[in-house]
């Protein structure tokens, strides 16, 4: 069974925001994604995308393939 749900995280433990129908001691697998965020924290991820991308090279170094190249058919 799959459920999405938000969850408050207070003293160390997260508190979700409704029932989840679970039995005492049921085992689940969690994915936490934040949905608040400080804007501080998306200007800062958002500066290291940018590095990163400009650190990429999205551009052929060599010659451009000729058209004949491209449509090769034989």
């Amino acid at each position: 069974m799959t459920q999405s749900t938000e969850a408050v995280f207070s003293n160390g433990v997260l508190k979700p925001t409704r029932e989840l129908g679970l039995r005492d001691q049921q085992r689940v697998r969690l994915i936490v994604e934040s949905i608040d965020e400080r804007s501080e924290d998306r200007e800062a991820a958002l500066a290291r995308l940018r590095a990163g991308i400009a650190r990429m090279q999205f551009f052929s170094t060599g010659p451009l393939p000729t058209r004949e190249e491209l449509h090769d058919r034989a």
